[in-house]
């Protein structure tokens, strides 16, 4: 019934939307004049050839990203040069296709610095170009340097890469939204599968760096939550290896297993290495046949490269298209990102930044994204409610929320920090 009622809404909202963009088409081919003067930011002077003059709104997003060239443990996993920034490039021309027959136009620019290094003044003078709008792939500590900076010039940030609860809980803003999902969202989700598959007994193994540690106590949260039980913990303590040059597959087929014996019964191995120290190593190498799941074996995400529901092949096909590759979960969190900018200006019919950040709070959003259902944002901190794919690396396994977990307004509030326990007092 839930499935069915997800194809449904899907297909309305296909529908509406094809609908609504014949029907801008129609009404710009008999009143195109008319049309651009009701939507411009500022009406035009009055043409003295007796003519009317079309004026285009421009609406400027900026993506502002820390980046370096990233290892991981399989050559596959090295995530892409322009992970994220391609989703938004993408959203930016499907922007662009509705917002022709609106007189608006979206442009795009991207903006980096290294990882752990001052933004303000990359942030300065993204906004010095008119940009209102800034897409923040950044650290916790990153985004938050800038925040309030960017209350003060009246610019909205979308978070599209930092998973922590931090910047959604003590460390809110009112003006960050964010349309990555958090640690809690993500452990809560694989939690659920897991309760819904019988599977309650648990080992968790996290790695020594803070973010593993971070996402370990995320997964304790769930197992509290859900009636998880974690019978065992070990942490694998990074001793600065060059990873797959330092091991070796004859070591790791070795070590992983010695690593792994003298555990408790247990139904799943729960692996917490967002590191990428040892966590691609466990799975097939634990000291007795079990499951893994976490960062390795079945992975909790915010989309999945193999999705194909709920529409989901119409956006890889475009994707894949315009890119050569297969969308990622940052992708689909940027993607989703500049989507929200261009579902408001579409609405209202105004590239006024109030107008728009008007839109966005109040209580008639929503945004399609491909995931079965319309997505809406947590008023008590921005956080955007989402399903959480569970997958590994051929298909997706699952989404959560998982049938039986129930919430009084919506199932996406199973998933993650819900208002009755948030610690957000808006600044």
């Amino acid at each position: 019934m839930r499935l069915a009622s997800e194809m449904v809404y899907s297909l309305e909202q296909m529908g509406r939307a094809v609908l609504h963009v014949l029907i801008r088409f129609a009404y710009a081919l008999l009143a195109a004049s008319t049309f651009s003067s009701a939507v411009a930011q500022e009406p035009s002077p009055a043409p003295t050839d007796g003519t009317e003059a079309e004026q285009v709104s421009e609406i400027k997003v900026g993506y502002l990203r820390a980046y370096a060239p990233q290892l991981a443990l399989s050559v596959l996993d090295v995530p892409p040069r322009d992970e994220g920034v391609a989703g938004a490039e993408v959203a930016i021309g499907d922007n662009n296709t509705t917002g022709r027959f609106l007189g608006q136009k979206f442009t795009f620019q991207v903006s980096e610095v290294k990882p752990d290094a001052e933004v303000g003044p990359a942030f300065n003078d993204l906004v010095s170009k008119g940009a209102f709008y800034i897409l923040a792939d950044l650290s916790a500590a990153q985004l938050l340097s800038i925040a309030d900076l960017a209350r003060e010039k009246g610019v909205l940030i979308f978070n599209v890469g930092a998973t922590d609860d931090r910047l959604r809980e003590e460390g809110c803003r009112a003006n960050v939204f964010h349309t990555a999902p958090t640690r809690t969202m993500l452990a809560d989700g694989l939690a659920q599968y897991l309760i819904w598959k019988q599977w309650r007994r648990w080992v968790l193994v996290h790695g020594s760096h803070e973010r593993d540690k971070l996402y370990a106590e995320a997964l304790r949260r769930a197992a509290t939550r859900f009636g998880g039980e974690i019978v065992a913990e070990k942490e694998f303590t990074d001793t600065g290896t060059a990873r797959r040059t330092d091991s070796g597959v004859v070591q790791i087929q070795r070590q992983i297993p010695v690593f792994t014996q003298g555990f408790p019964d247990h139904d799943v191995l729960l692996v917490a290495d967002e590191s990428e120290v040892f966590g691609t190593y466990v799975p097939y190498r634990t000291w007795v046949p079990r499951p893994v799941a976490g960062t390795a074996g079945l992975i909790p995400s915010a989309w999945h490269p193999a999705s194909e529901q709920w529409g989901g092949t119409q956006i890889q096909n475009r994707f894949a298209k315009a890119i050569g590759r297969r969308m990622l979960s940052k992708d689909m969190a940027a993607w989703t990102a500049a989507r929200i900018i261009g579902e408001a200006a579409t609405r209202t019919q105004s590239a006024d930044p109030e107008k728009l950040e008007a839109f966005i709070r109040g209580d008639d959003f929503s945004v399609a994204a491909f995931k079965g259902q319309k997505l809406t944002f947590r008023k008590w901190n921005w956080q955007l409610r989402q399903p959480i794919f569970l997958g590994d690396g051929r298909s997706v396994v699952s989404t959560s929320p998982q049938e039986g977990f129930l919430h009084q307004i919506t199932d996406l509030d199973t998933l993650g920090i819900d208002q009755p326990e948030t610690r957000c007092v808006m600044r």
